[in-house]
């Protein structure tokens, strides 16, 4: 069966691009080969989760020769992470989406911890306590403690019919979890310190606007309290130097300016340090086995920066980034040794890839790349700078066919989810896929994106539906005006916020596109944030209130940026894609506007992806839509 599809879908895909035959879309649209990869604390050993297209394995190999020692069957689960504890243990967090009976809400998407033992190569549920629930709701602390490896998780247990996040021990050697504090009604996260102790308790009400950071020196008292409607302060580690906290915090500058800052608070102190990192989009970099920060990441100008704080470490990381000229290199992963490092490098010729470094040998070894099917026709992406109608300076991508001339091409607008997120320099399956059809594709970071700075950010507030929306189509007339594209010929394609950017696109910034694929979008602004917001969390409706420059949900300027109110505006086909299990955004909001289209008489199609959730994790239901999404361009918008 699975040779039937992939013959039916290569007769049905293949297509000539500029003179070169295109792959087919089954090699864009499947589960990427290798999707994530990590080297053990000891260095001897990889992780990898390795894919056929659509089943996941997860593969333990030996550093030293690269052979496979053991294959952990995952099939169609989906895997969320993997990390190491210790040398001969993998912490393995799945997802599943359903509603558990006896909890009030809608669907959920639970993680689930597993522990995989790799000198056996089974691996087995970490079981949950009495009164608990067996999910975590972050990424495991590992911490070695007496010379043995532990996991703290943060999971629910029950208190008074509520639940309350709280901090769980597991030893890797019983394989027995132990609850080692149960938090409060507001708690919201947690940090052990390194002999595996929680010592900082995270607050926050969002009814009352109190953040609270709670810290334990031989008692629990409140360290540091701040009034925060939306960005408040968050733990984000050990500190440098393995004892403090590590605090994340947006704060105010002296020029009027908002950053954000690192900062860390040392064991028994009544306030926190001087502010680090001043920068809005840097990353913690953090050492495996203990916690603790040992540098941080940056991207400038689509650059990247990596600052660690040991010199030696600073030096082996130069050294290993100048061995790949002209591509971007990522630390995925490092040994404690400091010897041996994972890296991520995605070349502009060559495509992606990992390599294992080992700075001892002078060697390095390729890895599986995630999309090597495709690298023969890899499609050239190059960064464009454009104003936007107010003057605002935006930055983003353009992708256009291998081997064609960029002039009077059609255009694909390929707006990002979020919108609090941001487009990354480097490969793009989902462009690259749009671009080896014959389309040049288009990704703006509009204003209100994440990650270049604070101003930036806020330029989007109360500019959704808005500027927000016109800073893309800005971008279509600057490339119409270089003679790169066609405005003849657009069309515009997004999933989650970019879904909606979909809707808009054809239902209020109306006569820029001839078509328009939502994937997961938001129609009725009004009903989501409605949704979003159940249960009480104020915060998340402050933050979508915010963007939508509105203040509250019966403000009736919100008609006026939801698409389901304008359907009459829309004069161009729109295909609806949306996963039946997705739980960010629900499957009703593709079902009603649907619904009414169909109704006004407008031209609509509706996917429906079974099984698959807000994120495309399941290999056959995202070919599903990256093989409708294309016939639909085809159909509406012939290269």
């Amino acid at each position: 069966m699975f040779r039937a599809i992939f013959v039916a879908a290569f007769c049905l895909a293949v297509v000539l691009v500029g003179g070169v035959r295109a792959a087919p879309l089954e090699a864009y649209g499947k589960l990427p080969a290798v999707e994530q990869a990590t080297i053990s604390p000891d260095g001897t050993h990889l992780a990898l989760i390795v894919t056929d297209g659509e089943k996941r394995n997860i593969v333990i190999e030996q550093t030293s020769d690269l052979k496979t020692v053991h294959v952990l069957l995952a099939g169609n689960t989906r895997v969320h992470s993997i990390q190491w504890a210790g040398p001969n243990h993998l912490i393995v967090t799945i997802s599943t989406t359903t509603f558990v009976e006896g909890l009030m809400g809608w669907e959920h998407e639970w993680w689930l911890p597993l522990d995989a033992d790799i000198r056996t190569g089974k691996a087995k549920p970490v079981i949950a306590v009495p009164d608990t629930m067996n999910v975590i709701l972050r990424e495991p602390m590992i911490r070695t403690v007496n010379g043995k490896p532990k996991a703290y998780l943060e999971g629910w247990s029950f208190a008074d019919h509520q639940g309350r996040n709280s901090v769980f021990e597991y030893d890797l050697n019983s394989g027995l979890p132990n609850l080692i504090r149960q938090g409060r009604q507001h708690t919201y996260d947690w940090l052990v310190d390194a002999e595996g102790k929680p010592f900082v308790e995270e607050n926050f009400d969002s009814e009352a606007k109190r953040w609270t950071l709670t810290v334990s020196n031989g008692a629990w008292k409140a360290s540091k309290v701040i009034e925060a409607a939306i960005e408040h302060p968050s733990i984000v580690s050990l500190g440098r130097d393995g004892k403090s906290v590590l605090i994340a915090a947006s704060e105010e500058q002296k020029d009027g300016s908002t950053m954000q800052v690192f900062r860390e608070i040392a064991p028994g102190a009544t306030d926190w340090g001087e502010p680090f990192a001043a920068d809005q989009d840097h990353d913690p970099v953090l050492d495996q086995s203990t916690g603790a920060l040992i540098g941080v990441h940056t991207l400038v100008d689509d650059q990247d920066h990596y600052q660690f704080y040991d010199p030696h470490l600073q030096r082996y990381w130069n050294a290993v980034v100048s061995a790949y000229p002209g591509a971007r290199v990522t630390l995925a992963s490092l040994s404690d040794d400091r010897k041996k490092f994972l890296v991520h490098v995605d070349s502009p010729t060559d495509g992606p890839s990992y390599a294992l470094v080992d700075i001892g040998k002078g060697s390095s070894d390729w890895l599986a790349g995630p999309y090597d099917g495709v690298l023969k026709d890899l499609a050239p992406t190059t960064r464009v700078t454009f104003k936007a109608a107010d003057g605002l300076t935006l930055t983003g991508y353009l992708t256009t066919p291998k081997g064609v001339d960029p002039k009077n091409l059609p255009l694909v607008v390929f707006p990002h989810g979020g919108p609090a997120a941001r487009d990354e320099p480097g490969f793009d399956w989902w462009a690259q896929a749009m671009a080896s059809r014959g389309y040049a594709v288009l990704q703006v970071n509009y204003r209100g994106s994440w990650g270049l700075g604070w101003e930036f950010l806020a330029a989007g507030f109360g500019q959704f539906g808005r500027k927000m929306q016109t800073d893309l189509s800005d971008g279509v007339r600057y490339l119409a005006a270089q003679g790169t594209i066609d405005p003849k010929r657009v069309c515009i394609v997004g999933g989650s916020y970019g879904g909606y950017a979909a809707l808009a696109g054809a239902s209020i910034d109306t006569g820029v596109y001839r078509c328009a694929v939502s994937v997961a979008g938001i129609s009725d602004l009004r009903r989501f944030v409605s949704w979003d917001s159940e249960g009480g969390d104020q915060e998340t409706r402050r933050f979508w209130l915010r963007y939508l420059g509105v203040t509250s949900l019966s403000d009736a300027r919100l008609a006026q940026v939801s698409p389901i109110e304008h359907v009459d505006q829309i004069k161009i086909p729109v295909l609806l894609i949306h996963g039946a299990d997705d739980t960010r955004v629900p499957f009703e909001q593709s079902q009603i506007m649907f619904d009414a289209l169909r109704k006004a008489g407008k031209p609509v199609e509706l996917v429906r992806l079974k099984h698959e959730d807000h994120h495309l994790l399941i290999g056959d239901t995202r070919l599903q839509m990256l093989e409708a999404t294309v016939a639909f361009l085809q159909k509406n918008n012939p290269p």
